[in-house]
């Protein structure tokens, strides 16, 4: 039988000239104009679109919202476009089993090769994630653009912290860094994958300089090295994490100076936005990617500087699992103003808006108590929260801490009723009390919140 390698599947040399790198990358978008670049975002959601109307998935839910082909003339159309969110992938994957009918793969005499992997499933049930040649070749090259400009340099040894086996995030910055970068990288994964002791020993014996992962769990190996010592033969210069709503000095000042850097995406979508060497705000990658910002209710586009869902279309994903107006429910705004290139910037994650919890009338992200309790030394930064109703039908939120000791519980609870604009419960653990709530050895992504409601 004949049919094409990877390789053979898509144009490479295509791929770098309409996704530059490096010095390439800079030179074409500092001197842009936003005509230039919303007509090479165009030309891509045409593409986009003609592949999305093969799929029957895109199909059904276009059909169902009255929608015809000749009705999308181009991207200043896609508001006419029904958003969707991993609740109608999964529906897709339980009508179609077991990959649902969302990729567009075909029958297995006729297709292309393909990537398969899962979300970490910090949500629910882990998700199908497909990739076809083209698009898991751009979503890596998005990454190794972006640590580039941030400054990693062939000289540099990174030592990554995500997760593999059926998750995709491991597996992807790994491809990301050794074909689109010059840099050694050491896939060391998570705590269950290399042992905590095991990880910073990695990073004395190899000299590694810059980590990439999870912050939470990059923070707890800050104090696994100051445990064993190893920080005169540990020289961390980058950290490139998913800082969200966390203050960042305490990460650089675990890690005796490091330089965090922040960064944004989903398993979906790859790469979304990223901060420049300047770290002022995240820069979304227009030529490949189209961010919109709705309102959580109504769906209509939040004025610059709301805060909105972030909706995404993969421009660049026209070939397996076409993302158009995917709703990730994180939510984020746009800053003011025009940085170095001419991409517009976001703030960053702020918090879910399906994990959102209502008390009393307000509105509060479990992520947020990260930033509140960031600069108290007497903790260590990990907390849980547990949802729970009475039998009125009120609900109560716990919030449990872990302190070295010496915390003022009453004076603790009183910043966090200041930061979240409500009063919540506080309860304090001993270091490492709340791992098994938050499994944060073995997850991605840490549980923040619990929700007993219905236990």
């Amino acid at each position: 039988m004949t049919y094409p390698t990877y390789f053979e599947a898509f144009d490479a040399k295509q791929m770098l000239a309409d996704y530059p790198i490096g010095d390439d990358f800079l030179s074409r978008y500092r001197g842009m104009s936003q005509d230039e670049l919303f007509a090479i975002q165009d030309t891509q959601f045409k593409r986009l679109m003609k592949r999305g109307w093969e799929i029957p998935f895109y199909q059904r839910l276009w059909g169902a919202h009255g929608i015809e082909p000749g009705d999308i003339a181009g991207l200043t159309d896609i508001t006419k476009l029904p958003v969707y969110d991993k609740s109608d992938l999964m529906a897709s994957i339980d009508e179609h089993p077991p990959y649902g009918d969302f990729h567009g793969l075909g029958e297995p005499s006729g297709r292309t090769p393909s990537v398969f992997h899962t979300t970490s499933g910090t949500t629910g049930k882990p998700q199908v994630l497909m990739f076809g040649p083209k698009g898991r070749e751009v979503g890596n090259l998005l990454v190794g653009r972006m640590y580039r400009w941030m400054g990693l340099e062939p000289t540099d040894v990174v030592q990554s912290v995500y997760g593999h086996g059926m998750i995709n995030g491991g597996h992807y910055i790994r491809e990301a860094v050794t074909k689109f970068t010059n840099s050694v990288f050491l896939s060391a994964g998570t705590g269950i994958e290399t042992r905590s002791v095991n990880q910073v020993r990695l990073m004395a014996d190899f000299g590694v300089t810059t980590l990439v992962g999870f912050v939470d769990y990059i923070r707890k190996l800050a104090e696994t090295a100051e445990a064993e010592g190893l920080f005169d033969r540990i020289n961390i210069k980058m950290i490139i994490g998913h800082l969200g709503t966390e203050d960042r000095s305490a990460t650089e000042a675990a890690w005796h100076g490091a330089k965090a850097y922040d960064w944004y995406g989903v398993g979906d979508t790859g790469s979304i936005a990223g901060e420049g060497p300047e770290r002022d705000g995240m820069y979304v990658w227009e030529d490949a990617q189209y961010l919109e910002l709705l309102g959580v209710d109504d769906r209509n586009p939040v004025a610059k500087g709301e805060t909105g869902d972030m909706v995404v279309t993969c421009l660049y994903k026209d070939d397996v699992a076409p993302c158009i107006r995917f709703n990730t429910h994180d939510i984020t705004h746009e800053l003011d103003g025009r940085g170095e290139i001419a991409f517009k910037r976001i703030a960053g994650f702020r918090g879910r808006s399906d994990n959102m919890v209502k008390l009393r009338g307000i509105n509060v992200f479990p992520h947020a108590i990260g930033a509140i309790i960031e600069n108290s030394p007497d903790l260590t930064g990990e907390y849980v929260c547990h949802l729970s109703r009475d039998a009125s039908g009120r609900d109560a939120m716990r919030v449990t801490l872990e302190s070295r000791g010496g915390t003022d519980q009453a004076a603790l609870a009183a910043t966090l009723k200041q930061g979240l604009g409500v009063e919540v419960d506080v309860a304090l653990c001993e270091p490492g009390g709340t791992a098994q709530a938050t499994e944060i050895d073995t997850r991605q992504k840490p549980l923040r919140l619990i929700d007993e409601r219905n236990a």
